[in-house]
C-alpha cells in the first residue's frame, strides 16, 4: 500500500538517502531581503529597456499610450503574485514554476515545465550576449579606436559571467547591486531633467490617456512590454538560499514587480515629454536605439551621455549574470529529483553554488554565440543580422516561455490549495490567480501571433512559427520525461517538485527505519 505524504497529498518519496548528503542543498542564510531584491531586479535589466525596448516599441507599434500598458501590466503581474507568492509560503525549491506547477498539477506536467524554464530562461540570457557585445565592440570602436568583431566581447562576457555563477550567492548579489543602483540612478536623473525641461508641448499627460490605446499595434505592443517585466518573477528560485523565505520571497516578489511597473510607466511617459507626445513615434523611427543618449545629450550633456553609454553595457552585463544564476539554480533543483543526471544536483565546494548548472549553461552561452559569430556579415552587406537575430530571437522565444509559465503556475495555485481544502480560506487569492491566469493566456496568444513582428521577420516567414515551436518541443519533451518517470521509476516521479522536503522524508524515513530495526 502507497502511503501520501500528509503535506503534499502525493506518495512519500522512496528512501534514497545514500546519495542525498549536504552538497544537495543550496547554502541558506545567504541572501536578505536588499540582496534578493537586487538579484531579481538586475535581470529587469531597466537601462536595457528604457534605451532599447520603449524607442522600439514607439518606433514599430506607433502607440502613444506605452506608460499606460506598463501600468496595466503592472496590474495584470501584481494580480499574478499574489496566488504565485502564497504559493511561495509552502514551497521552497529552487526550480520554482517547475516545483509550483508540480505540487498543484502533478509530477509530469511539473516535468514539462522544467524543461520549458530551463529553455526560456536560457534563452533569455543568451539572447543578451548578442547585443551585449554589439555594444561593447561600438563602445571600443569610438572611444579607443580599437575594431573587433562583437563575438569577442560576447564570448569573453560568456567567460566571466560562467566564473562568477561558481561563487557564493551573496558575492553575485554585490556585484549586481552596484551595477543596478548606478544603472537606475542615471535612468532617475533623465526622467527629473526631461520633466523639468520639457518639449515643445510642456508637461504632457497624454500619453496616460486611454485613448492612445487604439489601432492593431495594441497587442503586440502589450508583448513588447510585458518582456521588460521578465526576472520579476525570478524571487523563488532563490527561497532556499534566504533565511526567511516565507517572509522574503513574497515581499520581494511585490517590491520587484511594483517598483518595475512605476519606473518604467514613468521613464516611458519621460520619453514622451521630452519629444512631445506627437513627436515621439516620428523621433523614435528616426534615433531608434539612439533616442535616449540623443535626449540625454542634449539635456546633460556628452560626458552624462557616455557614462550612460557605459552603463547600458554594464545592466546588460548584470542581467546575464542574473538570468545565469536563475538557470544554473533550474538545473540544479531538475537534477537533485531525477530530471537531469545526477551530477547537476550537486553544488560546488565551500560556495554552495550549483556548478554543474553553471558549467551547462556556460557552454550553451559559448556554443549559440559561436554559432550566430559563424554567419557573421550574412546576409552579405548586413554584418549587424547576427547579432540581432540573436537578441530578438531568443528573447522573445524566452519571454514566451515565461508567459506560458506565469499562465500555468496560476492554474496550479488554484489547484494546490483546492485540494488542500483551503479554497474558502484563500478564495480571494484564488480569483486573482484565475484573472491573472486568463489575461496571461490572451497575451501568449497575442505573442504567438504577433511573432514575425516581434523578430522582425518578413509576413509568412517560418520564423513566426519555427520559434515558438520551440517552447512546444521543450514542453513535449518534459511532458513525455514524466510519463517515462511515472511508469518505469514511479518513486522518482513522485519527488518532482519536493526539492529538499523530499530529502527530509529520506530522512525521516531512514531514521524511523533505523529505529524499527533496533526497536
Amino acid at each position: 500500500m502507497t502511503t501520501g505524504s500528509p503535506r503534499t497529498g502525493r506518495p512519500a518519496a522512496g528512501p534514497i538517502p545514500t546519495y542525498l548528503g549536504s552538497d544537495r542543498a543550496l547554502r541558506a542564510d545567504r541572501l536578505g531581503t536588499s540582496g534578493l531584491l537586487l538579484s531579481v531586479l538586475a535581470a529587469t535589466a531597466p537601462l536595457m529597456v528604457v534605451a532599447g525596448v520603449m524607442p522600439t516599441t514607439y518606433a514599430v507599434m506607433g502607440i502613444v499610450g506605452q506608460p499606460l500598458l506598463f501600468v496595466a501590466l503592472g496590474v495584470v503581474l501584481v494580480l499574478f503574485s499574489v496566488g504565485y507568492a502564497e504559493m511561495s509560503r509552502h514551497v521552497h525549491n529552487a526550480g520554482a514554476f517547475y516545483a509550483y506547477i508540480a505540487r498543484g498539477l502533478g509530477g509530469t506536467a511539473g516535468a514539462g515545465a522544467a524543461l520549458v524554464a530551463l529553455v526560456a530562461y536560457s534563452a533569455l540570457q543568451v539572447g543578451i550576449y548578442g547585443i551585449f557585445g554589439f555594444e561593447v565592440s561600438g563602445l571600443l570602436d569610438t572611444y579607443a579606436d580599437v575594431t573587433i568583431a562583437w563575438w569577442i566581447p560576447a564570448l569573453a562576457a560568456v567567460a566571466v559571467v560562467g566564473a562568477l555563477g561558481w561563487l557564493k550567492i551573496d558575492v553575485n548579489a554585490r556585484v549586481l547591486g552596484v551595477l543596478l543602483v548606478i544603472e537606475v540612478a542615471l535612468v532617475v536623473v533623465f526622467d527629473v531633467a526631461a520633466l523639468s525641461d520639457p518639449g515643445k508641448e510642456g508637461l504632457s499627460l497624454h500619453a496616460f490617456d486611454p485613448g492612445t490605446l487604439t489601432g492593431a499595434g495594441v497587442s503586440t505592443a502589450l508583448c513588447f512590454c510585458i518582456a521588460a517585466f521578465t526576472g520579476f518573477e525570478q524571487a523563488p528560485v532563490y527561497a532556499e538560499e534566504t533565511s526567511r523565505p516565507h517572509v522574503l520571497v513574497p515581499r520581494v516578489m511585490f517590491l520587484a514587480v511594483g517598483s518595475v511597473a512605476v519606473f518604467f510607466a514613468i521613464s516611458s511617459w519621460a520619453l514622451t515629454v521630452a519629444t512631445g507626445p506627437s513627436a515621439i513615434v516620428g523621433t523614435a523611427q528616426k534615433e531608434s536605439a539612439g533616442l535616449l543618449f540623443t535626449l540625454t545629450e542634449s539635456r546633460l550633456g556628452a560626458t552624462f551621455t557616455d557614462i550612460l553609454h557605459v552603463l547600458f553595457v554594464t545592466g546588460m552585463f548584470a542581467a546575464t549574470l542574473s538570468f545565469h544564476n536563475v538557470v544554473a539554480r533550474y538545473a540544479f533543483a531538475m537534477g537533485r529529483e531525477g530530471l537531469l543526471p545526477r551530477a547537476f544536483g550537486r553544488t560546488t565546494g565551500a560556495s554552495g553554488a550549483p556548478g554543474t548548472g553553471s558549467l551547462l549553461q556556460t557552454a550553451v552561452s559559448a556554443a549559440v554565440v559561436i554559432a550566430f559569430a559563424a554567419t557573421d556579415g550574412k546576409p552579405a552587406g548586413d554584418p549587424t543580422a547576427p547579432v540581432l537575430h540573436l537578441f530578438t530571437w531568443c528573447g522573445n522565444l524566452g519571454a514566451l516561455g515565461v508567459i506560458l509559465l506565469m499562465a500555468a503556475a496560476s492554474l496550479s495555485v488554484i489547484v494546490f490549495f483546492v485540494r488542500r481544502g483551503a479554497a474558502r480560506a484563500q478564495a480571494w487569492r484564488l480569483v486573482t490567480s484565475a484573472l491573472a491566469g486568463l489575461a496571461l493566456l490572451v497575451l501568449a496568444g497575442y505573442t504567438v501571433k504577433d511573432f514575425d513582428v516581434l523578430v522582425g521577420a518578413g509576413p509568412g516567414s517560418a520564423l513566426s512559427w519555427a520559434l515558438p515551436a520551440v517552447i512546444g518541443l521543450a514542453l513535449v519533451a518534459g511532458l513525455v520525461l514524466g510519463l517515462l518517470l511515472r511508469s518505469r521509476s514511479p518513486e522518482r516521479h513522485a519527488r518532482i517538485g519536493l526539492g529538499n522536503e523530499a530529502f527530509q522524508l529520506d530522512k525521516a524515513a531512514a531514521t524511523a527505519g533505523a529505529a524499527d530495526q533496533h526497536g
